[in-house]
């Protein structure tokens, strides 16, 4: 089975379909990447359980669902850092960890989307519509002037939608990997729906997607 480089971050959850800059600086990490890109520039992202400071030099405990992403971009610095895009790939599962690195691999298993039947597609789309009422996205005028982020969206499936709004709103992380954890895509929508509606009535403002590091 094919190890996978693990990147833990305490903030941070990275989901299927959605694109992640990350800054490389941790010498044990520059490693990880500059042998992803010998490889296959695959790494997969997973959050920190609380606790983590105690032992962040080590190997803290992490949540064992995780997200797969690719190195789509990459500039490497004169001082060994980098500024890496990652995009999405799959949800998995950590199975079994190995050592032999300085930085964390894990053997995982692939957590594959449920096929959806009509119904769930429906269902999802149904989703997607709330979520672009409940964010206040301009999509009845997706080609108007100066809108050009939400014309990008407009563009995207309904999971890809899903999956871009989970990455970049204004969420806690563990509100993040709980959406990250959810077995099926309307589940997902459908809790996604649910914390924007607690966090509007909380602060009577829903919250806006934007950049989460």
């Amino acid at each position: 089975m094919t190890l996978l480089p693990l990147f833990p971050l305490p903030n941070v959850v990275l989901f299927p379909d959605a694109l992640l800059p990350l800054h490389i600086f941790e010498p044990r990490y520059r490693t990880m990447v500059a042998d992803a890109l010998d490889s296959d520039r695959h790494i997969g992202m997973v959050l920190l359980r609380a606790g983590f400071e105690r032992d962040y030099e080590g190997r803290p405990p992490i949540f064992d669902v995780g997200c797969r992403g690719v190195i789509v971009h990459w500039v490497r610095l004169d001082d060994g850092r980098y500024n890496i895009l990652l995009r999405g790939l799959e949800r998995f599962r950590v199975v079994a960890e190995n050592h032999e690195r300085p930085y964390r691999r894990a053997s995982v298993e692939t957590l594959p989307e449920r096929s959806l039947d009509e119904y769930g597609k429906q269902a999802l789309t149904r989703v997607r519509r709330k979520l672009e009422d409940g964010l206040g996205l301009p999509f009845d005028a997706p080609d108007a002037e100066g809108d050009e982020p939400a014309r990008q969206l407009s563009t995207l499936s309904d999971a890809e939608f899903l999956h871009v709004i989970a990455q970049h709103i204004d969420l806690e992380p563990i509100e993040k990997q709980a959406l990250l954890e959810c077995e099926t895509l309307v589940e997902r929508g459908r809790a996604l729906l649910e914390l924007i509606d607690i966090r509007r009535m909380t602060s009577h403002r829903p919250p806006r997607p934007g950049s989460t590091h």
